[in-house]
């Protein structure tokens, strides 16, 4: 009798394990595009290195070789210090980065992201949305997940003309904190709605940030186009703070990404 017993928890656990790996959703929810990085290489049809540019996020983005990997199902993403690791370069450290800017948008659905987030004194690893075509702030910003350094939560937020021109991040609440599992992997998601963006962590929803009725301008810019993702990690900044080098590399593993859209009836 035990024994079955045992056998019978075993296997109900075998069945939630596969639940949580499951490719399907519950509800009226289908997979439409997905990466699993389960090749050799990045499929850059998909995915382009972000180039480097003046703000904190990307003043250290590098093209190195180094700083990507596709490794066990995994995208693997680092931040190294530049000890003439590249002796063309004199940026302190390095780091990788990539979007799908001009090769892939996302519009209403669910998009999911897998991850392990390794972490370091300065880390700033980061997976957010930014539009097609329009300009920041006004086209708004959408950030499903930002970590610093080695916190065992991450920040949810979002940006537009209101919350950045005009200040108001409180009607409604433009960022929240949710925890998360520091030393293992999460699922981070993004629901997005012509009415409201709906996040998540680990299938826990955390955060809903509606449009509502203002006189305001630009309060909920994320309905009129398609975004494109960014997935980065980033080292130092006024935000996260100075990098300790000792800390160095770091990196992150990205098991899949995956957009889900509503069934037609």
């Amino acid at each position: 009798m035990k024994t079955t017993n045992m056998l019978t928890a075993l296997f109900a656990v075998a069945i939630l394990l596969g639940s949580c790996n499951s490719k399907e959703l519950p509800g009226d929810w289908k997979l439409v595009w997905e990466d699993d990085f389960n090749g050799k290489t990045l499929d850059t049809a998909q995915w382009s290195k972000i180039p480097r540019g003046k703000s904190d996020w990307n003043r250290h983005m590098s093209d190195y070789d180094a700083l990507y990997a596709v490794r066990d199902g995994n995208l693997v993403l680092r931040g190294i210090q530049n000890n003439g690791t590249v002796p063309s370069d004199t940026a302190p450290y390095l780091t990788g980065g990539v979007f799908t800017k001009d090769k892939k948008t996302f519009g209403f659905g669910r998009l999911e992201i897998k991850a392990k987030l390794n972490g370091a004194k300065g880390a700033w690893p980061a997976f957010w949305m930014l539009p097609k075509d329009a300009k920041w702030p006004a086209g708004g910003e959408i950030d499903i997940m930002e970590r610093l350094s080695n916190d065992a939560y991450v920040y949810q937020t979002v940006h537009s003309s209101y919350t950045h021109t005009l200040g108001i991040k409180d009607n409604p609440v433009a960022s929240i904190i949710a925890s998360i599992r520091p030393y293992d992997y999460n699922v981070f998601a993004l629901e997005k709605y012509p009415d409201s963006l709906v996040f998540f962590v680990n299938n826990t929803r955390t955060k809903t940030y509606p449009r509502i009725e203002t006189t305001e301008e630009g309060q909920f810019p994320f309905s009129e186009q398609e975004f494109y993702l960014l997935l980065d990690m980033q080292l130092g900044g006024s935000w996260v703070g100075a990098v300790d080098p000792n800390t160095l590399p770091v990196e992150m593993q990205i098991d899949w990404v995956r957009f889900y859209e509503k069934k037609t009836p």
